[in-house]
């Protein structure tokens, strides 16, 4: 087994202005510690506010964790977040968004303008392609940010809940996508607030709560975890 990525100990603490002279400092992510190995794919399941999309920004490099460290013993590989548009710029198009999403990744100005078009054909919005993101749906960007994430050949794909927005028919087809590449040697990290999907996709998996872990393990074993807990914290009608 090679390990391509690792976390630990990583924490992240923001803070948050509450008023003109009042701030406080919000934990994100504490004491977080795993290691995903290539090929495999990873799924990170918890509740809305838990952590989960901090966690896949300090994955992706978007975010510096504020203790501990992330570690890549392989040396530096491509990771692309798949998630709704996050970092598009409004004023500039859906495909100079695209070349300047694929040279974040590290990509070249030559190689990202030479995967244009297939991600433009993947993607099928038309001739919004050319036009401002400020123009586009949810789901156009969803379209779009999924497009460019699967399309380039990255070494870890990370997905925040990108599957469960756009029309059905978008929402079949990265479906597919997502099972062919998670079938193949693509290492995948996925959040989903759903268990099935986790229990289904994963070979592993992480439940988050309120910053922390809460079980990490088999997805079957994490999955009926999760939903028992918040099968017991449901409120139950008086008599």
């Amino acid at each position: 087994m090679t390990i391509i990525l690792s976390a630990k100990n990583v924490g992240l603490e923001f803070k948050i202005r509450e008023g003109l002279f009042k701030s406080f400092r919000h934990q994100a992510l504490q004491d977080i510690s795993f290691e995903v190995a290539r090929g495999e794919t990873f799924g990170v399941i918890g509740k809305n506010g838990s952590g989960k999309s901090s966690l896949l920004q300090v994955l992706a490099g978007l975010l510096a964790p504020t203790s501990g460290r992330l570690e890549l013993p392989e040396g530096p590989i491509k990771r692309s977040l798949l998630t709704l548009g996050l970092g598009f710029r409004a004023d500039l198009s859906g495909a100079d968004n695209v070349i300047l999403s694929l040279i974040l990744q590290g990509f070249s100005k030559q190689r990202a303008h030479s995967m244009l078009s297939e991600i433009q054909e993947f993607a099928d919005i038309g001739e919004y392609f050319n036009k401002p993101v400020r123009t586009y749906s949810a789901g156009m960007r969803a379209r779009v940010g999924f497009a460019t994430g699967v399309c380039s050949e990255v070494d870890v794909l990370l997905i925040d809940e990108v599957l469960s927005v756009g029309d059905a028919q978008f929402k079949q087809r990265a479906e597919r996508t997502m099972l062919d590449r998670i079938s193949g040697q693509q290492t995948v990290i996925l959040v989903s607030q759903s268990p099935a999907q986790i229990r289904d996709l994963c070979d592993r998996a992480l439940w988050i709560h309120d910053s922390s872990i809460k079980e990490i393990g088999e997805p079957g074993h994490v999955s009926r975890a999760y939903v028992k807990h918040f099968e017991l914290d449901a409120p139950t009608n008086s008599i």
